[in-house]
Order: structure tokens, then sequence, then C-alpha cells
């Protein structure tokens, strides 16, 4: 388990890169244009995923800023938000690398912001979600760039496997 959330927390930092570089090439119009998805545009969904990430990092590591509601906009500018993003995704592969078969499969308790309960459950579950909620948004991200009219990305796991992600498929551990 632990290669897998190892190649999934490389996977996230070169899917949010194509990601990011695709942002890099809109106008600011485009960047800010509503285009439907949950979180409306780009620079609306970008901020939703590094918000999300912080929130559950902080959860994972007791350690790091956290916002404390979904939809803040932490960063007005693509140029703080792409520097933020990469930061954030050192932050994850390195805290993922850290980790160990005990670690994932013990207890995790967090209090969603959404509801004040607690949630116990393994580490292991609460981790999956994170890396899916990522791919989840990303998919709305690359919605928003199809209906800018730009070209499609090719962020499919497999694509990531193919080039820069041929390592893991060599090697047992990283």
């Amino acid at each position: 388990m632990l290669q897998q959330y190892g190649m999934l927390a490389d996977y996230n930092r070169w899917a949010n890169a194509l990601v990011y570089g695709a942002a890099s090439e809109l106008s600011e119009a485009e960047f800010r244009n509503d285009k439907g998805a949950f979180f409306g545009s780009l620079h609306r969904t970008l901020n939703h995923l590094i918000a999300a990430d912080r929130i559950w990092m902080k959860r994972f590591t007791g350690t790091g800023e956290a916002p404390t509601a979904l939809d803040s906009v932490l960063f007005d500018d693509l140029a703080s938000l792409s520097l933020a993003r990469r930061v954030e995704d050192r932050r994850i592969v390195e805290w993922v690398r850290e980790l160990d078969e005990r670690a994932l499969a013990a207890d995790f308790t967090y209090t969603p912001i959404t509801q004040p309960i607690s949630i116990t459950q393994p580490l292991w579950t609460s981790l999956s979600h994170f890396f899916n909620h990522q791919t989840h948004h990303r998919g709305q991200c690359h919605m928003i760039l199809t209906a800018l009219g730009k070209p499609s990305l090719g962020l499919d796991l497999a694509y990531f496997l193919r080039g820069d992600g041929k390592p893991w498929l060599r090697s047992t551990s990283h």
C-alpha cells in the first residue's frame, strides 16, 4: 500500500503541473470565467484544491496553515497559486514517504468542515479520499479548459506511468 500512495503523491504532483501549465496559457478573463464547474472558474477550483489539500495535510500532520472554508480564495493570482501548489505538492510527496504500514492502518480521527462530528477511520481510507478528491476536481479543471476551447490534457494515471512515472513500474520502493 505504501508504494501505491507514493505513486499517487508523485502522480498528483505531475498532473497538477500539467493543469497549471495549461492555466498559464489563459488570459485573466478566461482564468476567472465561470464555466459551471462546482467552484465555477479555474481560479476558484484551483483555490479549492489547495485549500482542501491544506486542510487535509493539517489533519494528517498537525502542522501547516489551513483555511476554515472549502471555498476559500487563498491566492488571487496564478503566479502565487502556482508557487503554493508546487510547495504543497512537495510537502505531500515528502509526508507520504515518511509513512509506514502501521501508520496507514492506525485509526485517524478528524472533524469535517461541513459537519461538526468526529470521524474515526483507518488513515489509509482518508488518504485514499485525499487523492481521489484531487483527481475529481482536476477533472473539473479539465472540463473548464475544454469549455474554453483549449487543447485536451492527458491526465490519466496511465499517461503518467508511461512517462515520468516509469520508475514506479520498476521499483518496489521509493
